[in-house]
C-alpha cells in the first residue's frame, strides 16, 4: 500500500479514536474526523463508506493486531504456546494498549467492539476444545458461549476499572475458573 494512503488512514483512525475519548461515537461527524485528521472530507470517504465502516475497520485492525502480536492461531493450527501462556500474552497486550480498549469499551454507541471481541474469544475457545480431548458434559455450543461471555465480561471489567489486578493475577484467576468448568485439564 502507498505510504501516503497508509498515513492518511492512520490519521483518520487516530482522529476517530481521539474524538471517541471526548464524546459518544453517535455524536461524531465525518467533518470532525476529517478536521482532526487534517484531511479533506473526501479523503475520509475515499477510504471508508461512512463513520460506521471506519469504526469497524479500526476495530478489525486492532483485533487482528491483538491476535498477531500474541501469536494466537485463527485456524486449527497448533499454537507454540500453552493456552494459558496465550491468555497471558493477551492480557499483557491489553495492558499495553489500555487507552484504545478503554475508549471502545466505555464509549456509548460502540457495542460493535464488544461483539467482535466476543466472537474472537468464541472462536479461540472452539479451537481449543477441538484440539483437546476433554470430556464435555454439556453442549459444546453452550459451553463456548458461557465461557466466552464470562471471559469478555472479566476483560471488560478489568479494563473499565483501570486494571486493578496485574495481568498474571487475572490469568491465574481465570484459569482456576476454567479448571472448575473443566475447560482445561488440571
Amino acid at each position: 500500500m502507498d505510504r501516503r494512503i497508509e498515513k492518511s488512514k492512520k490519521a483518520i483512525m487516530d482522529a476517530l479514536t481521539s474524538l471517541m475519548a471526548e464524546k459518544d461515537f453517535d455524536k461524531i461527524t465525518i467533518n470532525e474526523i476529517a478536521e482532526r485528521a487534517n484531511v479533506n472530507r473526501g479523503t475520509v470517504y475515499l477510504h471508508y463508506v461512512d463513520k460506521f465502516d471506519l469504526l469497524n475497520q479500526c476495530i478489525e485492525i486492532h483485533l487482528n493486531q491483538l491476535l498477531s502480536s500474541c501469536m494466537i492461531p485463527q485456524s486449527q493450527e497448533i499454537s507454540r504456546n500453552s493456552p494459558k501462556a496465550d491468555m497471558l500474552q493477551i492480557f499483557h497486550y491489553l495492558e499495553q494498549h489500555i487507552s484504545f480498549y478503554f475508549i471502545l469499551l466505555t464509549n456509548k454507541g460502540t457495542p460493535t467492539f464488544r461483539d467482535q471481541l466476543l466472537h474472537m474469544v468464541q472462536e479461540m475457545i472452539s479451537v481449543h476444545l477441538n484440539r483437546q480431548n476433554i470430556l464435555i458434559r454439556v453442549n459444546k455450543d453452550f459451553l463456548v458461549q458461557f465461557v466466552a461471555s464470562a471471559t469478555v465480561g472479566i476483560v471488560e471489567w478489568w479494563i473499565i476499572n483501570e486494571m486493578p489486578y496485574p495481568a498474571a493475577s487475572m490469568v491465574d484467576q481465570l484459569w482456576q475458573l476454567f479448571e472448575k468448568v473443566e475447560l482445561v485439564n488440571p
